[in-house]
């Protein structure tokens, strides 16, 4: 270990990520003394790395942190992330973004700060790559003076920004390719009637715990929409028809638009979310590239709405993925067993249920037989802690029909996933 350069040092001890276990390792030598303060990237101050985070009062954290940022030259990143009982100076948390803002490329800090200053403001604006922030206000944002050019990701969690300082700093990173927001409240003018995003390099875009009337996103190199936890009247993606991956989880939207050109998609992930299929589908039906299609927990708008599984087959012919949830209403089964002799790509089927009947064995004996190659079988069911004698009937009757299924099906591998 003595032969080791000091860089090498400092580069096994940023890999270590929690400041405790860096500080305690650091003590090792005098050489791995040195690169602890001439070659450490990465620095993390994480209650989840060190349970004794919580005994300790807001005041001593701050010197803690102060002391062991002060002894390092070279950060590179740096996370601050506490629980909600503590809450910082403004003081100490700028004195630590203006000594290492000749350095940083990531920083990741969630801690309440009061009082309330602009953080994006004291931040490493010429060479951050990465920034996350939460819990903080974002307000005043000035775009001839705050400029990212390096910053390709961006989150944002619980904090309240207005919707003219959220556009602006979005121009003020040219490059950014990845944008979160979980739970952000951003303030309107009394003019706005919906939120509007606009970036030229935006990939990826995650949006969770959010509610507007409608929302406007324009992004011509959109490759991934994720909704999660989120209620429009409108939500209207403009783009160039680089969508590669669609995930809706738990919204609810009246209308949804992500335009015609739909032909790139390869992953729609859809759960807890009521449509008009005929709309939804009409929307998808271009997608020939999808290889991964998931309806989960899916709401039918029309009760009699029947998911027609040959025109799925026949529009997705390089489907390998699939899963659907079963859902009977007064004896209709929203997913048909018509024309299943095309699924011949699909190698990993995933079924469930949340109320079971005797129907879904043969829902399953009739998707199991319309895929010859299938590889893996995995059943998601839901099994109440107070069972009525008629449903004990029916799980018996499913577990021995399974038993059944695995001797006709020798080469399929079942998994079973029950709550």
């Amino acid at each position: 270990m003595e032969h080791l350069p000091v860089e090498v040092i400092g580069n096994i001890l940023s890999l270590l990520g929690s400041a405790r276990d860096v500080v305690v390792a650091s003590v090792t030598c005098k050489k791995w003394r040195e690169a602890w303060r001439n070659h450490l990237h990465s620095l993390s101050f994480n209650y989840c790395d060190w349970p004794l985070f919580h005994d300790f009062t807001s005041a001593r954290l701050e010197i803690l942190i102060t002391q062991t940022i002060f002894q390092t030259k070279a950060l590179q990143s740096l996370t601050i992330f506490l629980d909600d009982e503590h809450k910082f100076s403004a003081a100490p948390v700028i004195a630590w973004l203006m000594y290492t803002r000749d350095s940083l490329r990531q920083l990741l800090y969630n801690v309440r700060t009061t009082p309330c200053f602009n953080i994006i403001e004291k931040c490493s604006r010429q060479r951050l790559e990465v920034l996350a922030l939460a819990r903080n206000p974002i307000t005043g944002v000035d775009p001839s003076y705050l400029k990212f050019p390096c910053l390709k990701s961006l989150s944002l969690s619980f904090i309240s920004i207005s919707a003219l300082d959220l556009t602006l700093l979005l121009s003020a990173c040219p490059k950014l390719e990845t944008l979160a927001m979980v739970g952000v409240e951003i303030a309107m003018s009394d003019s706005q009637a919906s939120v509007e995003l606009s970036s030229v390099s935006l990939k990826f875009f995650d949006l969770e715990l959010f509610s507007s009337d409608k929302f406007i996103l324009e992004a011509d190199l959109l490759e991934k929409l994720h909704l999660k936890d989120c209620s429009f009247e409108a939500f209207e993606l403009i783009g160039k028809g680089t969508l590669k991956v669609l995930k809706i989880d738990d919204v609810n939207i009246i209308h949804l638009d992500i335009g015609d050109s739909t032909e790139n998609l390869e992953i729609i992930d859809v759960c807890n979310f009521t449509v008009m299929w005929p709309k939804f589908y009409h929307m998808i039906s271009k997608a020939s590239k999808l290889y991964k299609l998931r309806l989960w927990g899916v709401v039918f708008d029309d009760e009699d709405e029947v998911v027609d599984i040959e025109t799925i087959s026949v529009c997705f012919p390089q489907l390998t993925h699939l899963s659907l949830s079963y859902d009977l209403r007064d004896g209709v089964l929203h997913y048909g067993l018509q024309g299943l002799s095309c699924l011949m790509n699909v190698v990993v089927l995933e079924l469930g249920w949340t109320v079971i009947s005797d129907l879904f064995s043969v829902w399953v004996a009739g998707l199991l037989e319309g895929c010859p190659n299938l590889k893996k079988l995995v059943i998601y069911g839901f099994v109440s802690e107070v069972k009525t004698h008629e449903e004990c009937q029916i799980l018996a009757r499913f577990s021995e029909f399974i038993l059944q299924l695995g001797r006709k099906y020798g080469h399929v591998k079942f998994e079973f996933e029950y709550e």
